[in-house]
């Protein structure tokens, strides 16, 4: 029997819309809705009224359990209230479950002159989203944020690739104001024989990765090499590539594939932008950092003498294929390194995310694919709300202002960035006054074996003067993310410089 899409999600998510358009693609669907009046012989509504909700219940997770575990392919939507059965949870094992996010005050507008016999009122509506939403996400193989009418059906040919990826393969519908993307996230995606995009490849990639993933992405129509680490990510090395891809002949028609490390992903995106006023350019991020974080939200650039990052532009990608066998590639270093980025958003987002970063003692393979998927759903959905970092999105640099600083006075030599960004949050956290919560992330670093102290031989004046170079300063001065618990950013923060001096000292 062939896995069925399965739709899940809140009242008024858009499950009808995602079956029509699944229709409209040719495939089969069954509205989970009307098999539960046809058991019951009247609408939900009366079932709910004269039965009430613990009969109904119990006969929805015979109805739809059964069903499920007989599906054979097709597409299938369901109640709103289903997932909350555990005969339906387990028979949705073999589907390709698909989430369909909607927030309270949406839902409440779709559903509010329908007859719900659980959601009477917004607050119903945002009590029952609560409860149920915790259900959501762990069953999901694929998250759609909510969007116009038109959303689904852009996404269904990412949706139907699935039955094609190697088990284990999430999907994220990224969106934001420049446009949308697939986001594919799981192990062994490199080589699995499906490409999101029609077009040439024209592969960048550096030193290290290259021999070891390249071939994997044939056929290339080209590829540029460079040097490995942050030193490449120049306007030098820019140049360079954009020559190399007009000497390979690139089209416009053509796309750029960057393959490897925060680095290579930011100078191609970078080149992608530039190049012929813009082709698209594929993400597949290799490292932790990059899978967790970078590869994302659109952001590229390279770095001037006087500051990182300080020359970029936002090229969102055409998709993003982030595979975490990968990183059993990295050295044990370059893996704790990358668990900064984890740990910063789950400071930032805190709840089950926060705990299980906070209590993660080894990154193993199972569990960095849920936690690559969760990380990369948090920041997908704060780049939504704020692509080009007019304000929210600048949650995302908590530790990350005094890190760039030390990254930039130790000339990117001492420190690999995620080193720098933990003893940034260590920083940001004692100018947060959270010293219970500078105390645990310590703690935490301790355990991966990360650098809690800044090496003696960087002279605290030239990590201050970096940090006043930090490219969001503006006329009023440098804007810190503070965080005095756990899901609770505050940005554009302005503090005394003796206090900013005192906390980096700390370091030492």
């Amino acid at each position: 029997m062939k896995p069925a899409l399965v739709f899940i999600g809140f009242m008024g998510a858009g499950k009808s819309t995602a079956l029509a358009a699944a229709r409209d693609a040719g495939l089969q669907t069954t509205e989970i809705d009307e098999l539960m009046e046809k058991a019951f012989g009247k609408p939900i509504s009366r079932a709910f009224e004269e039965d009430g909700e613990e009969a109904f219940r119990a006969r929805e997770a015979e109805v739809v359990g059964e069903f499920l575990e007989t599906a054979d392919g097709g597409a299938i939507a369901l109640g709103g209230g289903s997932v909350l059965s555990e005969r339906v949870r387990e028979a949705l094992g073999r589907h390709i479950v698909v989430w369909l996010q909607v927030d309270a005050r949406e839902a409440w507008r779709r559903i509010a002159r329908s007859d719900r016999p659980l959601a009477s009122n917004a607050e119903d509506v945002e009590r029952l989203l609560e409860e149920r939403r915790p259900f959501y996400e762990p069953l999901a193989d694929a998250v759609i944020p909510p969007g116009d009418r038109g959303l689904i059906s852009r996404a269904m040919p990412s949706l139907t690739r699935l039955t094609k990826l190697p088990a284990g393969t999430k999907l994220l519908w990224a969106t934001s104001a420049s446009g949308e993307y697939p986001v594919y996230v799981g192990p062994g995606l490199l080589g699995a024989g499906s490409w999101p995009l029609a077009g040439r490849r024209f592969c960048v990639t550096d030193e290290s990765v290259g021999p070891l993933f390249a071939d994997r992405l044939e056929p290339l129509a080209g590829r540029v090499v460079l040097p490995p680490g942050e030193k490449a990510k120049t306007m030098a090395e820019a140049e360079r590539v954009l020559r190399e891809l007009a000497r390979l002949g690139m089209t416009r028609e053509d796309h750029v594939v960057a393959l490897g490390g925060g680095v290579v992903g930011d100078l191609a995106g970078f080149c992608a932008h530039l190049y012929q006023r813009g082709v698209p350019v594929v993400q597949v991020p290799t490292t932790l950092v990059a899978q967790v974080d970078s590869a994302y939200g659109g952001k590229t650039g390279v770095d001037l003498p006087e500051g990182k990052n300080y020359a970029g532009a936002y090229q969102l990608p055409a998709a993003v294929l982030a595979d975490t066998a990968t990183l059993a590639s990295l050295p044990p270093e370059e893996m704790a390194a990358g668990f900064v980025e984890l740990l910063k958003t789950g400071l930032l987002a805190d709840g089950e995310l926060w705990e299980r970063t906070r209590a993660l003692i080894e990154l193993g393979p199972a569990q960095l694919a849920e936690l690559v998927f969760s990380c990369a759903l948090y920041k997908c959905e704060v780049v939504a709300a704020d692509e080009r970092d007019a304000g929210q999105r600048a949650v995302l640099n908590l530790g990350h202002t005094v890190g760039h600083a030390i990254e930039a006075a130790s000339g990117y030599e001492r420190y690999r960035h995620g080193e720098a960004v933990g003893l940034g949050l260590l920083a940001a956290l004692r100018l947060s006054d959270a010293p219970d919560l500078r105390d645990e992330v310590r703690s935490v670093l301790e355990r991966h074996h990360l650098p809690v102290t800044l090496d003696s031989a960087i002279a605290i004046d030239p990590v201050l003067d970096a940090l006043q170079r930090d490219k969001k300063k503006t006329a009023a001065g440098v804007g810190f993310v503070l965080l005095s618990e756990p899901g609770a950013p505050q940005i554009g923060q302005l503090v005394d410089p003796a206090k900013v001096r005192a906390a980096v000292e700390e370091l030492y």
